[in-house]
């Protein structure tokens, strides 16, 4: 049996070859049977592709969804996948439907062909002539349409192969051959047998010593891929499936206009070579009667751009006339005045270049289309194709109209504060500029969840946005944002769910109906890029709005069970941004600490509001200083010495076995609890918190422990020492409890936290991290150091909240790994030298490819610098490996790279591949290596208040003094602090405080040294601070000042009874807000006797100047009492 388009796959694929010569020959004469071998082609090529990974374990075994895993593991580039599902959706409709054609046939064995040079060059590592091209198969009186491709197949074979003559005997062969494979096609028994061997073999292969790994396979998969060229019709075929997917009905061989195919009432339909006055365009969307877009298809050699700008020639010249009946177009294009647009017929042109989707060469692949309504609409590029309903949708829309309505809409509802005001306003102005991206940067605790519950309101109120999904990245930020949606009362006391439909992670896909999605990361992960039924299309929602975009931060972070299904960070964070470029949108962020990576996708902020600015406004609790936890092993660490017999633990089986140290070992504190188990320091760590936090004081605890085991052996240690210091009647059962991602139920624990007397102590490590709002938190407690400002700060906003409820004024921070002091210097936005996440792989292939000498040095530097961070980290095998390699001790590998240039570099390591190889290996196979047990006694040695620079109380009083003398004409506030206090207004006071706070001289800060240094906590406000520094004034409490300034003031001179009484009314408002002025009394406390106008009129029109007597009075250097 021989075959004229499969025979580099003899002797190298025997299967594969049995399959695809079977189809070949029978693809005339039996259709049906030739299309169901191409399946099964398609079907063992997926299998023996997941065998070569060692994972196979892993993948499901639906043809679909082996697939779609597959493409997301990277080990299948979608131009590839795409040609095999649309193997799999002709063979499938051929076994269940009996749909089957010779065309359809011919072109399953075009793909099938295109697959297998594909496969064996990206997996069995086989050269290939790169001129071989597709010979038709003879066949007898073909169709119309099958006469057509084989017309199209033999002019591109002539062109490309005029050297080469196909034999004429080998043809006749097949002929002969035909009635005998006919038999042998319907017997898959030994194709079976063949298969299960083959992927046996290929399994135990992917185990053995050298084996590529998985980012190899899938750099060589994706250069294979771009060595696969389609031509016009291949890529016609496979626009048809996806449109399919898409809900259209789309077959450019049959649904043409040429062969009578017109629109039809209740239809949605591609309709090929539609013609115009200047050519008939690829295809023409209809729905029902109406045109609502151009297709232009193009080879993968084409840049998208360009072709789009033929597709917009199209849109323009498309001929009414031959709509059917006449009918008139019923979404005629505006511009943006409203006038109907003499330019376009249609609304949206689409433009492909059959190459799949790579945000990377934005120009060189995808779909790009542009909404012709607008000169000012810009062509953007998308994954997959819009819907029918998606383009009706968009058509219902006037973004004109709605911004001009959102910007005459008041925000007199949803009780917004003014930042969120700022806030939302920043967006609609973004968004009415025609940016698609919004980075909203708001402290955590400041309502970032109510700002977009208001934003979204107003959106769907004016209809700018038809559908909006809210993206979280946890089960229990999707509960909470549920209950705020159906809480939060806006207009007319309408709570939103009152208003809106509004769905959650769990209740399926959205109806035509629903307006809000609250969906998790994970969850659209399985439904845009896993599910094989049901996938989104990318104008299902045009308004995504991500909270805590910031998720990236997890260098330090543990994958919780909700992320189980990502291999790893840098798989959840390479799938979120995929989801993200899923979708047709505005995409706007919200976080409380962005990122590198979060403006790379979102942008600069728009609008920032920072943790400092709100403490100075009120709407969030300080912290005091910091209490440093010093022991004697966190101090001088913890050392093994040479020939000590050691306790080793195994973290993967949890056996603890002995061993003899052959050579000294330490460990720093920052290694406490993740390279070294020291229960010792952690008991000491539990004794300082049951002596420093009782159990029945107002407020909870939140411990951060370094992982889930260290978790549990806190709260062991935590109830042990509480039960010493209170009795065992003290503490009950749930006081301590342990919340991470193993916790059973951790939603219901969380709301437990929230909501119950009891637990009052928690121990975390990720789980509580991020987003959760537990405002009863009032002391936090560090016992694992994270080396990310981002996951840092998030620690710390988990206290930050506001709680009137137990008078919560302050927090406190225990810190027994020097946290603070290792994160304190760092900025919010550190830039990172280099992506962690990109495998050695990666970084070589961007090194060989980088198109200029900067851009490859940048490559250099990062491959450097990772290998510097990861030959610590290599077992003993590695490192031998390596110095087998290079000659030289893998310590010295990082120096030797980085003194070649970078072309040398290349060059380099594309002769030595090994080093690459080595360097992708996990530095241990499975399991993690053994961590010794510490029985080193500890101690407590002192609790210390951190200050700023580690600084003596004293000295930082000092400094203070220091800065206030430097400044004193600086600021508009310090001048009135200082000098002239009946000038003070609150946005002068709120200057000089955040002034005073950048330098990290903050008012817990100021009264926590001055207490600690002259042994007497003195509440004496903040200004009371400067003016000790600046002019010698006591420290006196601000309470008292106020009303001793009230008290001398009444006796000053003779006043009416009404204005003694406004007088005491207006000074119990200043022990509040220490700034007497128009807004004073025009708060709501007021409004019942009248406010400003009522209280001006009792002083006969001149309150501006009493406030001004008021201010003066409090701040006189006159004694103070």
């Amino acid at each position: 049996m021989e075959s004229v388009n499969f025979a580099f796959l003899e002797g190298h694929e025997p299967l594969l070859y049995r399959l695809t010569s079977l189809a070949e020959a029978l693809f005339t004469q039996d259709p049906n049977t030739s299309l169901l071998k191409s399946r099964q082609f398609g079907e063992s090529v997926a299998k023996q592709i997941a065998a070569h990974s060692n994972r196979t374990q892993d993948f499901p075994s639906k043809q679909v969804d082996l697939l779609n895993a597959l493409q997301n593991n990277g080990l299948l580039p979608k131009s590839i996948a795409d040609m095999l599902h649309f193997i799999r959706k002709r063979g499938n409709e051929a076994n269940h439907e009996l749909k089957s054609t010779a065309n359809d046939a011919l072109a399953c064995l075009r793909f099938a062909q295109k697959v297998s040079l594909w496969y064996v060059r990206a997996y069995r590592k086989i050269t290939v002539d790169p001129s071989l091209r597709f010979i038709p198969p003879p066949t007898e009186d073909p169709a119309e349409d099958l006469r057509a491709q084989l017309g199209e197949l033999t002019e591109e074979l002539s062109a490309a192969q005029k050297a080469q003559a196909v034999s004429s005997v080998r043809l006749d062969a097949i002929k002969r051959d035909r009635e005998r494979l006919l038999e042998a096609a319907k017997n898959q028994t030994v194709e079976l047998e063949e298969l299960q061997a083959e992927l046996a073999r290929l399994r135990t292969e992917a185990l053995s010593e050298g084996a590529p790994t998985e980012a190899q396979l899938s750099q060589a998969a994706s250069q294979a891929a771009d060595q696969v060229e389609l031509n016009e019709a291949d890529t016609r075929d496979l626009i048809d499936s996806a449109l399919e997917d898409a809900g259209w009905r789309a077959d450019h061989r049959n649904l043409r206009y040429s062969r009578g195919t017109r629109p039809q009432p209740g239809q949605s339909m591609a309709i090929a070579e539609w013609p115009t006055k200047s050519g008939p365009v690829d295809y023409a969307l209809f729905v029902g009667e109406t045109c609502v877009g151009v297709i232009e298809a193009k080879r993968k050699s084409k840049d998208v751009p360009g072709v789009l700008a033929q597709a917009e020639r199209y849109a323009r010249d498309l001929d009414y006339p031959h709509l059917v009946d006449g009918a008139p177009y019923e979404g005629a294009p505006r511009d943006p005045k409203g006038d109907f647009s003499p330019t376009f017929k249609v609304p949206f042109a689409f433009a492909t270049n059959g190459r799949s989707h790579v945000k990377q060469l934005k120009e060189k692949s995808g779909i790009w289309y542009r909404d012709l309504r607008s000169s000012m609409n810009h062509p953007r590029d998308l994954p997959a194709w819009h819907s029918p309903g998606d383009l009706l949708s968009k058509l219902e829309q006037e973004p004109q109209m709605s911004e001009k309505a959102l910007a005459e809409e008041p925000f007199d509802y949803a009780n917004l504060r003014y930042y969120q005001r700022d806030a939302i306003a920043a967006i609609e102005e973004a968004i009415g500029k025609g940016l698609d991206t919004a980075l909203i940067s708001m402290a955590t605790g400041t309502g970032k969840t109510r700002m977009a519950i208001a934003l979204m309101y107003r959106a769907l109120k004016h209809r700018r946005f038809r559908r909006i999904l809210f993206l979280v990245d946890r089960n229990a930020l999707a509960e909470q944002t549920k209950d705020g949606l159906a809480n939060t009362e806006l207009e007319g006391l309408l709570k939103f769910t009152d208003t809106y439909s509004v769905i959650g992670p769990d209740d399926g896909m959205p109806d035509e109906d629903t307006r809000v999605h609250v969906a998790t990361v994970q969850s659209m992960v399985a439904r845009v890029f896993r599910s094989s039924e049901g996938r989104p299309t990318p104008g299902m929602y045009d308004l995504v709005i991500v909270d805590e975009a910031h998720r990236g931060y997890a260098l330090d972070g543990e994958l919780s069970d909700e992320d189980i299904e990502f291999r790893s960070t840098e798989d959840y964070l390479s799938k979120y941004r995929r989801v993200l470029d899923y979708f047709d949108a505005v995409k706007v962020g919200l976080t409380a600490t962005p990122a590198l990576q979060t403006t790379e996708i979102f942008g600069a902020p728009v609008y920032r509001y920072s943790y400092r600015q709100a403490v100075v406004d009120g709407y969030l609790t300080d912290h005091l200083p910091p209490k440093r936890i010093v022991t004697a092993l966190n101090t001088a660490g913890i050392t093994f010495k040479g020939g000590e017999e050691v306790s080793i633990l195994d973290p993967s089986t949890g056996v603890i076995d002995t061993a003899t140290l052959p050579d000294d070992m330490g460990f720093e504190v920052q290694q406490f609890n993740k390279r070294v188990y020291t229960e010792p320091f952690n008991r000491v760590v539990a004794q300082t918190i049951a002596s420093e936090v009782p159990p029945d004081e107002d407020g909870k605890t939140l411990i951060f422990a370094a992982r889930d085991d260290h978790a549990d052996l806190l709260v062991r240690l935590l109830n042990e020492e509480l039960k010493a210091e209170y009795g065992e009647d003290a503490v009950p059962n749930d006081l301590v409890m342990k919340i991470t991602g193993q916790t059973d139920r951790a939603g219901d624990a969380i709301r437990r936290y929230r909501s119950d007397a009891r637990p009052k102590y928690v121990v975390t490590v990720d789980m509580l991290s991020t987003g959760v709002d537990i405002p009863k938190i009032t002391n936090l407690v560090f016992v694992r150091r994270v080396n990310s400002r981002i996951l840092y700060d998030q620690m710390i906003g988990r206290a930050t909240r506001l709680c009137p409820e137990i008078n919560k004024t302050e927090f406190r921070i225990f810190d027994a790994v020097d946290l603070y002091d290792n994160l304190q210097s760092m900025t919010d936005m550190r830039p990172v030298v280099t992506n962690p996440h990109l495998s050695f792989t990666q970084l070589a292939a961007d090194l060989a490819n980088a198109p200029d000498e900067a851009s490859r040095k940048r490559v250099q530097e990062q491959i450097v610098a990772k290998v510097r961070r990861r030959v610590p980290r290599l077992t003993d095998k590695q490192a031998e490996t390596l110095e087998d390699v290079t000659g030289e001790n893998a310590a010295a590998l990082a120096d030797k790279l980085q003194k070649k240039s970078s072309a040398e570099l290349a060059a380099y390591l594309e002769a030595h591949p090994r080093i690459i190889a080595t360097l992708d290996e996990p530095p241990a196979k499975g399991r993690r290596p053994g961590v010794p047990i510490s029985e080193h006694e500890d101690e407590l040695i002192a609790i210390e208040d951190i200050f700023k620079n580690d600084l003596t109380p004293e000295d930082y009083i000092e400094a203070f003094e220091r800065y206030i003398r430097d400044n004193l004409n600086a600021s508009a506030g310090m001048i009135a602090a200082t000098q002239r206090p009946r000038e003070l207004t609150r946005q002068s006071l709120k200057e000089l405080a955040l002034a005073l706070d950048e330098e990290n001289f903050s008012y817990p800060m100021l009264r926590a040294a001055y207490g600690r240094a002259r042994n007497a906590d003195i509440a004496a406000h903040i200004l009371g601070f400067v003016r000790q520094a600046a002019l010698g004034d006591p420290l006196v409490p601000y309470e008292t000042r106020v009303e001793n300034a009230i008290q001398r003031l009444t006796q000053s001179r003779s006043w009416t009874s009404e204005q003694r009484q406004w007088l005491r009314r207006i000074g119990n408002a200043l022990k509040e807000h220490p700034v007497a002025d128009r807004e004073t009394l025009s708060a709501p406390a007021f409004q019942h006797f009248g406010g400003w106008n009522r209280s001006n009129q009792a002083f006969d029109g001149d309150l501006e100047s009493v406030l001004g007597d008021i201010n003066e009075a409090v701040w006189s250097a006159q004694d103070t009492g």
